[in-house]
């Protein structure tokens, strides 16, 4: 029994030691220039979806959840909007090449038709990020057509 608290005790130190440890928010105060919804002429529906579907990973300003200054948690998030920002960011969509923009585009639309995004880790916490069927179909609609217009 005393070996099973000195182990509790351990563990809630190095919890609670974890917290101290920092992490890079992903927050600016201004939108550029080179915004994907500034240079294209996206629908009020689209725009929408994208922001609360998108934009948490796939630009420079996520909105953070209560839990993203808890360890392990942050570190979690923190990793998962790098890799995104890496992937796709909309912030920088016009300092793309036309080849790159059709590539994201295609990728855009085979993710979503595959339902690989928004990630089920996103939206076990964000239900309105999911796409209805109407909401794909929509959305997919528009980047094929912005795609064909490169």
């Amino acid at each position: 029994m005393r070996i099973v608290k000195i182990i509790v005790l351990v563990l809630l130190v190095a919890f609670v030691g974890i917290q101290f440890i920092p992490t890079t928010r992903n927050q600016s105060d201004s939108v550029p220039s080179t915004d994907f919804m500034l240079v294209n002429d996206v629908p009020e529906t689209i725009q929408k979806k994208l922001q609360v579907s998108c934009y948490d990973c796939h630009s420079n300003n996520t909105q953070y959840p209560w839990y993203n200054k808890i360890q392990p948690a942050a570190w979690f998030l923190e990793d998962h909007i790098k890799e995104g920002k890496d992937e796709l960011n909309f912030n920088e969509w016009d300092s793309l090449s036309s080849r790159r923009k059709a590539s994201k585009l295609r990728s855009i639309v085979k993710q979503i038709e595959s339902g690989e995004m928004p990630l089920d880790s996103y939206t076990l916490i964000h239900t309105d990020a999911k796409f209805s069927e109407a909401e794909a179909e929509e959305m997919i609609n528009f980047i094929t057509q912005l795609k064909d217009n490169l």
